[in-house]
């Protein structure tokens, strides 16, 4: 099947007849994972414990918060990997595995560039994510609560440019497209840093070497699982990257059309239960 047309994965020729050898299922969230009405699918907890007592590891991979991401999958217990902040905190029962912090000077920049922005009328605010909390300066009902939709730990804060944490990215929320003023405000930061678009209205700062890729591959090193037993899931420019760790890739079929030319092969839409419907058919599992 080719990448760059959305068919149903359930009748693509190329898929192998025998189940595949997978250790590791990695599937970003939102327009991917969840549903058409941004819940888990209720299918996904008995998929779960099959997967476990079958050896194969599930990892959700995500520009949300570990708490946040913890909380949803609280009813599965332990043993889940979490790939957070896209990718620059990965954590698995509470231990972290992996993080790539960002220059405390570098993110004051992003937040002074954001403040510019909002004085100029551009309808944005600036999410700072550390490790023990997000933080936000702005306090309109608005705003906090598309925020607190992506960190269930949020304080409001006086100054952002003052907080004292270790932080992963700062993440901008624009309620216009953030591609017309949000995202060309942050050109000179590409030169030194990854600046990624992980959604119609959210652009991510992170250091140049943090992606959900890099921490697919480091995770993969720790458990020694490779890309031929690695199966990936995603929908947004933010997991490029993470495909290609991967030799069982798939782009939702609702993926932006630069995901669904950089994966191997495409899934139903999440709005039918794409990932669920997918590891069924590849691992012959038995309907849950």
């Amino acid at each position: 099947m080719s990448s760059t047309t959305p068919s149903c994965l359930l009748t693509a020729p190329e898929l192998p007849s025998e189940p595949v050898d997978i250790r590791l299922v990695v599937t970003d969230m939102d327009g991917t994972l969840l549903d058409g009405t941004g819940r888990i699918p209720e299918g996904l907890w008995p998929l779960l414990v099959e997967l476990r007592q079958r050896g194969v590891l599930f990892s959700p991979a995500s520009g949300r918060q570990y708490a946040t991401l913890a909380r949803q999958f609280a009813e599965a217990g332990d043993g889940m990997v979490f790939i957070a902040e896209n990718g620059t905190y990965v954590v698995r029962d509470g231990v972290e595995l992996s993080s790539d912090p960002l220059n405390a000077a570098v993110a004051a920049r992003v937040v002074e560039t954001t403040r510019r922005l909002a004085a100029d009328g551009v309808d944005v605010g600036a999410v700072l994510c550390g490790k023990s909390s997000a933080y936000v300066e702005r306090r309109d009902e608005a705003f906090v609560a598309e925020a607190k939709r992506y960190y269930a730990l949020l304080r409001i804060v006086e100054d952002l440019t003052a907080v004292e944490d270790e932080f992963l990215k700062v993440a901008l929320y624009d309620f216009g497209p953030v591609g017309r003023s949000t995202a060309p405000a942050l050109e000179p930061f590409t030169s030194t840093h990854r600046v990624v678009v992980s959604g119609e209205h959210w652009v991510d700062i992170m250091n140049a070497t943090a992606d959900k890729g890099a921490a697919l591959r480091g995770l993969q090193r720790e458990l020694g699982i490779t890309p031929a037993q690695t199966m990936v899931f995603g929908d947004y420019l933010n997991d490029l990257e993470m495909l290609d760790g991967a030799e069982w890739s798939f782009a939702m079929a609702n993926a932006h059309p630069d995901v669904l030319r950089r994966a191997r092969y495409v899934a139903p839409p999440n709005t039918e239960n794409g990932v669920l419907r997918t590891i069924v058919r590849l691992l012959r599992l038995p309907t849950v």
